[in-house]
């Protein structure tokens, strides 16, 4: 089967503001291996466009009427997991976002992201990988994650780990994908994944979106810090 012949990615956008489901829908339509099959104005709209429409990606705004994006986001993680949520935010500083990847987003954006970017992030979000704005991530971690209202994760999680699989999360809350993870360790590609796979169980998290969060409450990584050892 020749690429050109894969399938389009199918998104769903979610944005209580007619105007921005405008853009985003021509800045997707704009690449061939994207499909915008609806636009919502609200939560609850997007979980029953969801159960109808069944998109690969769904784009929620986290500011909405009836259902915020975060409500919407867990009730579509429980209820459709295959539908992956991309969330979007209006401000640098939103700690809605990281609610977002609590409930089970596989990734947030600010919505002044480039138009190549967004792009981007949609074929990332589903292939299953997380797609996280690396401007935002050490702000929205320091001031929410770390925050002093912050729930603090089980620290027998981070003791189940071997150190090769301590050392892959380093790596994925780095912003490294499989392939630099894989060589940066001297390992394959398969063997990251598998690691990937072995850590997510053992801390009880759903991606690799929520195990940078996990990284950060646990105080494995420090916002602000280098990520890669030493």
């Amino acid at each position: 089967m020749s690429v050109d012949a894969a399938p389009a990615v199918t998104v769903l956008l979610a944005d209580d503001q007619p105007l921005v489901r405008r853009g985003l829908a021509m800045i997707l339509r704009s690449d061939p291996g994207i499909e915008v099959i609806g636009e919502v104005g609200d939560g609850a709209q997007a979980i029953e466009a969801a159960h109808r429409l069944r998109p690969n990606v769904i784009l929620m705004d986290i500011r909405m009427p009836v259902l915020d994006g975060v409500k919407a986001t867990a009730r579509l993680t429980e209820e459709l997991p295959e539908c992956r949520v991309l969330a979007l935010s209006t401000f640098d500083m939103d700690e809605y976002v990281v609610g977002a990847l609590r409930a089970g987003a596989i990734g947030f954006l600010p919505k002044d992201v480039l138009p190549e970017d967004l792009i981007a992030a949609v074929h990332t979000v589903h292939l299953g990988e997380a797609a996280v704005a690396p401007r935002l991530l050490t702000r929205l971690i320091e001031s929410f994650v770390k925050g002093p209202s912050a729930p603090q994760p089980s620290a027998s999680g981070l003791r189940e780990l071997t150190p090769r699989e301590v050392e892959v999360l380093r790596m994925i809350a780095a912003g490294l994908d499989n392939a630099e993870i894989a060589q940066g360790m001297g390992i394959g590609v398969q063997t990251v994944k598998n690691h990937a796979t072995g850590l997510f169980a053992k801390l009880g998290v759903r991606d690799r979106a929520q195990a940078v969060v996990f990284a950060y409450e646990s105080g494995l990584i420090q916002a602000g810090r280098s990520t890669q050892g030493g």
